[in-house]
């Protein structure tokens, strides 16, 4: 079709009340039924577009790389610091491991990442790591006076929201595992996740050995305390696994509870080799582990996440049923009061459950948007 052709055909349309459009694909003006047929498969893509996004499974997490480390903003870097400080503060409480906060605010694999590759990319990995770093110092100083004190107050409550925190998080890692094929493999796997949290309750339960002495160390015995504190490193980077649970089946958390305290720096200065020994395994056993762990997510990711989905599942459970809340169930037994414990523990439950679903919400929203 010449020009002539088509201004001819364009004031023939306009005599009809149709201005007409160009044809996306050929450049020719469209009649009016073509343009309202144009119009309506639009808007049938829109409603699907739509309908689409409400029904789509959740973004899968990005690959991990440098360039994901970097904070977008002082907000991102406040978000790394309040994992930290949750993190500083999980540590005291019984049964919770870090990871599985991590996993919450939805940093669980770029901490496995930047810790596993601080030496070779230095730079990229601290500057995600600080605001971390700061967050679990004052979280733990924090936990270990105001939380702990809590504790020996209302211990049932305080297990009751960070189980409520897991409870409401939970779901979100079926993210991670959608797709996955239903097999003996994975079952067996799962059923792994399960039982490691479950056999270090039980041990600590009835196999727990007898409070052990940090007075008189011997120097042979910091090499146990290296192990130890790598050991403790696990149980942060593992969900499900509990620090708490892993000292007191070495005979050691009672004691070093007990240890910080002014006069027995007095006493017994030599506990500091111990802090020190436990330190030194403790970063060691991070940057090891995490190295690991995160080689691990690269080859077998979704079958690493069915293993945690089972860790994660366990872990709830043992909050309930440890040495710790044990002794708080006997306590009730013998006539200690307990109504006020426990009608704000399942209070606390409950927010827990609704504050840990909708931050995962807001997660899922900000990493679809981002993405």
């Amino acid at each position: 079709m010449d020009d002539f052709e088509r201004e001819q055909e364009a004031a023939r349309a306009e005599e009809r009340g149709a201005p007409r459009a160009p044809d996306s694909d050929t450049g020719a003006p469209q009649t009016k039924e073509e343009g309202a047929r144009a119009a309506r498969s639009a808007k049938a893509g829109v409603c699907a577009v739509k309908k689409e996004g409400r029904d789509a499974p959740p973004r899968a997490e990005q690959d991990i790389d440098e360039a994901s480390l970097r904070y977008r903003g002082a907000g991102d870097a406040a978000r790394g610091g309040l994992l930290g400080f949750f993190i500083g503060i999980a540590i005291i409480v019984p049964g919770v491991s870090g990871s599985t906060i991590a996993i919450l605010f939805r940093l669980y694999e770029k901490l496995l990442y930047a810790l596993g590759n601080i030496l070779k990319k230095f730079r990229a990995c601290v500057r995600f790591l600080l605001p971390i770093a700061l967050g679990i110092g004052l979280g733990f100083a924090l936990g270990f006076f105001a939380v702990r004190a809590f504790l020996e107050r209302a211990p049932f409550s305080v297990i009751c929201l960070f189980a409520g925190l897991m409870t409401g998080a939970w779901p979100s890692l079926f993210a991670q595992v959608r797709g996955v094929p239903r097999s003996a493999g994975n079952a067996g796997l799962f059923l792994l996740g399960i039982l490691l949290p479950v056999a270090a309750c039980l041990i600590t339960l009835f196999v727990a050995p007898p409070q052990r002495a940090l007075e008189g160390v011997q120097w042979y015995s910091l090499f146990a305390f290296l192990l130890l504190g790598a050991l403790v490193a696990l149980t942060q980077l593992v969900p499900g696994l509990s620090a708490t649970a892993l000292l007191m089946m070495a005979g050691y958390f009672k004691p070093l509870l007990d240890s910080v305290s002014l006069s027995y720096w007095r006493e017994n200065p030599a506990v500091f080799a111990v802090y020190a020994a436990l330190a030194l395994g403790f970063v060691g056993g991070l940057f090891a582990c995490s190295k690991a762990l995160s080689r691990l997510f690269e080859r077998q990711k979704q079958r690493s996440f069915v293993c945690i989905l089972g860790l994660s599942l366990a872990s709830i459970a043992t909050l309930f049923f440890n040495a710790e809340t044990l002794a708080v169930y006997r306590a009730w037994a013998q006539g200690q009061a307990f109504a006020l414990d426990f009608c704000l523990g399942v209070f606390l439950f409950v927010l827990g459950i609704a504050v840990g679903a909708a931050f995962v919400r807001i997660e899922q929203r900000r990493a679809n948007k981002i993405g």
